[in-house]
C-alpha cells in the first residue's frame, strides 16, 4: 500500500488526536486564504474544516498572503483585491470567523493614505494594519524566500509610512528571518507609537547553511528575542514553527508529529518567548495552510495547550484569546453568536 504524500489530508490524518481542553476560547490571529483557482487554494470551507473540528475557535484574523490581487488599476491599488476577497468570504460566512485583516501597502508610497483609505473602504470594518514585510533571504534555499529591499527598516520613507499607521490607529506586521530580530528592534525604537507584531518568531532558520548552526542561532535569537520585548510597542506570535524553513523536516517524514513530539521539539522557543513578553503581548497563532505542511490544525492547537498547563487560567486566557482581541481590536462574541 502506497504510503500518503506528506503535507496531504490524508498524511496528516495518520496521527487522529482527540481535542485538548475543548472549551478553551481561541483567537486565531494568523491564517491566509487564497481563491479557487489558485495553486495555493484555501477557501472558507477549508477554514471551517480545520478551525471547526473540535478546538474552541471563536474568530480569527487573516494575514495577506499575495492572494487575489487587482489585475487592473494603479500598481499601489492592487493588494487592495485581496482585502475585497477577504472581506467578501468573511461576509458570506456564518459562522462569522473572520473578524480582522491584515492587508498588504508598499508603506514608502507617496500615496500611502490613498491605499489605507482603499483598503478601509475594501474591508468593510474588518481591515485592521498593514504588513509589508522585511523578509530578505541572505542564503539562497528553496524553503527561504522574501526579497524586500536590503536595509529597508532604515528606509525613510519606509519609516515614515509605518509612522502612518500608528496615527491612523492600524498596526505594523512583520515578517522577517532571524538575523533580522535586531531590524525590528531599531524600527521599533525609532517609531514607538505604532503597534507592531513579530510574526513567526523572527523565523528562526534551520535549513541550508543554517542547518548546521541550529544551537548557536537559538543561543542569539533568546538574545534578540530579550531585547525586542524591552520595546513596549512590540508584541509577538507565537507559532510559525512548523514552516518547513525552520528545518524539523517533519514535511518530509513518513508520518506527522503528534502533539507530545511538537511539545518536546519546539516548547523552548514558545516559553521563552511568554517569559519575556509576557502573556499580555504574546497570542498564539496556527499560520495555516502554510504550517500543514507538517502538522494538523487540532494537533497543533492541542501542542500550545500542553505548552501551557503551568500557567494560570488568566495568562492562558490571554495567551489564547486575550492578547489578540486586544491587539486587533475584535469584540468577544456573546453567547447567541453562532459557533
Amino acid at each position: 500500500m502506497d504510503r500518503p504524500e506528506p503535507g496531504t489530508a490524508e498524511w496528516r490524518d495518520q496521527a487522529p488526536e482527540p481535542v485538548v481542553e475543548p472549551e478553551l476560547p481561541i483567537v486565531d490571529p494568523h491564517h491566509h486564504l487564497w481563491p479557487s483557482g489558485d495553486t495555493r487554494h484555501y477557501g472558507l470551507a477549508e477554514l471551517h474544516a480545520d478551525a471547526l473540528a473540535g478546538h474552541r475557535v471563536e474568530q480569527t484574523v487573516f494575514v495577506e498572503c499575495g492572494a487575489a490581487y487587482r489585475t487592473d488599476g494603479p500598481v499601489e491599488l492592487a493588494p487592495v483585491g485581496e482585502t475585497e476577497f477577504v472581506a467578501g468570504e468573511a461576509a458570506r460566512d456564518p459562522r462569522r470567523l473572520i473578524r480582522g485583516i491584515v492587508a498588504h501597502a508598499d508603506l514608502r508610497s507617496r500615496d500611502l493614505d490613498a491605499a489605507l483609505d482603499a483598503h478601509e473602504d475594501a474591508g468593510q470594518g474588518l481591515f485592521r494594519g498593514i504588513r509589508d514585510p522585511l523578509a530578505r533571504a541572505r542564503e539562497p534555499h528553496e524553503s527561504i524566500v522574501g526579497d524586500a529591499p536590503a536595509g529597508l527598516y532604515r528606509d525613510r520613507a519606509f519609516r515614515a509610512g509605518v509612522a502612518r499607521l500608528g496615527a491612523r490607529g492600524l498596526l505594523y506586521e512583520s515578517w522577517h528571518y532571524h538575523h533580522q530580530n535586531r531590524e525590528l528592534v531599531e524600527l521599533a525604537r525609532a517609531v514607538p507609537s505604532t503597534t507592531m507584531v513579530l510574526d513567526h518568531f523572527g523565523t528562526p532558520l534551520g535549513v541550508g547553511p543554517y542547518a548546521r548552526e541550529r544551537e548557536e542561532i537559538f543561543v542569539r535569537w533568546k538574545t534578540d528575542i530579550a531585547e525586542l520585548a524591552r520595546c513596549d510597542n512590540v508584541v509577538a506570535k507565537l507559532g510559525g514553527l512548523a514552516m518547513p524553513c525552520t528545518g524539523f523536516a517533519w514535511h518530509t517524514a513518513d508520518r506527522p508529529p503528534t502533539s507530545d513530539e511538537l511539545v518536546a521539539a519546539q516548547a523552548r522557543y514558545y516559553l521563552h518567548t511568554i517569559e519575556c513578553f509576557g502573556p499580555d503581548r504574546c497570542m498564539f497563532e496556527s499560520n495555516f495552510p502554510v504550517d500543514q505542511q507538517s502538522v494538523g490544525y487540532r494537533t497543533l492547537w492541542n501542542a500550545f495547550k500542553k505548552m501551557t498547563t503551568g500557567f494560570s487560567p488568566s495568562e492562558r486566557a490571554r495567551l489564547f484569546s486575550g492578547t489578540a482581541r486586544r491587539v486587533y481590536r475584535l469584540t468577544a462574541p456573546t453567547a447567541s453568536s453562532p459557533r
